[in-house]
């Protein structure tokens, strides 16, 4: 099972696509809008992406621009109706793995997706730094002065989070969305409990915490002294 994200103004097509990739048992989360597209893929970790070309405020081909600018390395399948050999090269060369033209079984879109899931993952490296302490995702590794720390999966993935968005500020519900989805087990005192676990491994008695409070707003990775 993956978690995918679909985007695709077309209403009755994305329920098309997103039924038939339910019943392949993967998690969809479908988005209508260019910019609603653009921030999720900056606060979200997908398996794999499906992007209509032509999308309202803004196009699918800046919305894949941006992201690969931007360091993202998730698989994207283009949809689009243009079938010119050009505009596919644009496509490609912009950084798209694949591309499927208007109409399509959806079918022949789900087989894609399980291509494009079964490529090994980018060897490119991924590490995130915070002072001392170095996150690796890929590999699931944290380290705070050269020394192994161990967190639970769901403790891990929000502070990669606040590692990947280190000059903002998120409320409790925020993070359970961007993070979890809203997990049916996960809960605003689960958030905040994983918040304290964060700070008892990584907090040092003299120093400040490395997740800061912000008075009736919500939680931001403190600014590191050293950048």
């Amino acid at each position: 099972m993956a978690k995918l994200l679909l985007v695709e103004d077309d209403r009755d097509l994305a329920l098309a696509i997103e039924t038939e990739l339910k019943l392949q048992h993967h998690t969809v989360e479908v988005l209508f809008d260019g910019l609603d597209a653009d921030e999720a893929l900056k606060s979200t970790i997908y398996d794999a992406v499906i992007l209509d070309w032509n999308l309202p405020r803004m196009t699918g081909i800046e919305i894949l621009s941006r992201y690969r600018q931007a360091g993202g390395r998730t698989p994207i399948i283009m949809l689009t109706a243009k079938d010119h050999v050009l505009e596919k090269a644009h496509g490609l060369d912009s950084g798209a793995d694949d591309y499927l033209t208007k109409p399509f079984n959806t079918i022949e879109l789900s087989a894609r997706i399980r291509s494009l899931l079964r490529r090994p993952p980018a060897m490119a490296a991924t590490t995130l730094q915070f002072e001392d302490i170095f996150l690796d995702p890929q590999n699931f590794r944290l380290t705070k002065n050269g020394s192994e720390i161990r967190l639970l999966p769901r403790d891990f993935a929000l502070l990669e989070f606040f590692l990947r968005h280190p000059q903002e500020t998120f409320s409790v519900d925020a993070l359970m969305s961007r993070v979890w989805h809203y997990d049916s087990d996960c809960s605003p005192g689960g958030v905040r409990m994983a918040i304290t676990r964060i700070r008892k491994a990584l907090d040092t008695e003299d120093g400040d915490s490395i997740i800061e409070n912000v008075t009736r707003v919500g939680y931001r990775l403190r600014q590191s002294r050293s950048g």
